[in-house]
């Protein structure tokens, strides 16, 4: 084919242009045919611009990076950024969705806190996993946090989504010696899995779950991520994962002992829940008054000094 191309292109004061491509069987439009570049001298001064612009800050989306283009003079519109990143094979670096999802034959249960709204501390805990930027790659926290009181009650950090992150996290909170009623998650897949939900079914616990698409069902853990992010995350950057986890480590251990909570009268967590044991471990004395406890007695003891004193009182004003 080339071979008859150039014969056709090739000067002949004998024969036309037309008969010397009927000839050789050549399209007349091909003897005027110029081959482009595969990228114009702007766009490869675009796609320059481009990732000089992504290797400062990947995580800029091409609307980022238009608009940035724009600054240094360039008249370019979206699309045309958007079909350039892809052609040099650029993404901003975001967490991707779907956290939550669930696999498919996984067991799915229903919402128990709308019918069963907790009102003391352990009638309801709820657990969920968000991911935090550090400078070796993206790590998850679980938490499992109490409805009532917010207290945090156990946690854990891995490098890894996955199901054994939050059973950790679970062991943590009972070795506090507690157990709630009730443990409400999403129906994220760590928490569908066989081994979660055994676990749960071995300890005796309801399990609650949120609707589908519905984080406000989760609410409370999700101020709690948000919390933490804004006033820790958001404030440092972790070089190591032990690093991440020393620091989250003393601010959950700041914010469950010291950290004023507007939504609890400006008391801590740990001062609510400790408030709601005592309640309780009163009102079971109450119900039990047989049972001896080191509390009882020394409260009968105290009384009975008030009733000397008054009685001594008496006397001398007598």
């Amino acid at each position: 084919m080339e071979r008859r191309l150039y014969l056709a292109k090739s000067s002949d004061d004998t024969l036309s242009k037309r008969q010397r491509c009927k000839l050789l069987g050549v399209n007349r439009s091909s003897l005027y045919y110029k081959p482009q570049p595969l990228i114009s001298q702007e766009d490869q001064e675009l796609m320059q611009e481009i990732q000089e612009i992504y290797a400062q800050r990947p995580c800029l989306g091409y609307r980022r990076i238009g608009y940035f283009l724009w600054l240094k003079g360039y008249v370019v519109n979206n699309k045309r950024v958007l079909r350039l990143m892809r052609q040099m094979g650029l993404q901003a670096i975001y967490p991707k969705r779907n956290l939550s999802k669930r696999r498919q034959g996984d067991a799915v249960f229903p919402y128990l806190l709308r019918l069963n709204p907790p009102q003391r501390a352990n009638d309801a805990w709820s657990v969920d996993i968000t991911y935090i930027k550090t400078s070796v790659g993206w790590i998850y926290l679980v938490a499992l946090i109490d409805v009532v009181s917010r207290r945090i009650m156990g946690f854990d950090i891995s490098p890894f989504l996955e199901t054994t992150s939050a059973l950790k996290a679970l062991e943590i909170a009972i070795k506090t010696g507690y157990l709630p009623k009730i443990i409400n998650t999403d129906q994220g897949c760590q928490f569908t899995s066989q081994v979660w939900v055994g676990r749960l079914l071995e300890l005796q616990i309801d399990i609650s779950m949120n609707g589908q698409g519905r984080c406000v069902d989760n609410i409370l853990i999700e101020r709690f991520w948000r919390t933490i992010k804004y006033e820790e995350v958001y404030l440092k950057t972790y070089d190591s994962i032990k690093e991440a986890r020393i620091e989250i480590e003393a601010y959950i251990d700041w914010y469950n002992e010291v950290r004023p909570h507007q939504s609890l009268g400006y008391q801590t967590p740990n001062a609510v829940f400790e408030a709601h044991i005592e309640y309780e471990e009163r009102n079971q004395r109450l119900a039990n008054p047989k049972v001896p406890s080191s509390d009882s007695s020394s409260l009968s003891d105290s009384m009975k000094e008030e009733k000397q004193g008054d009685l001594l009182s008496l006397k001398n004003t007598a």
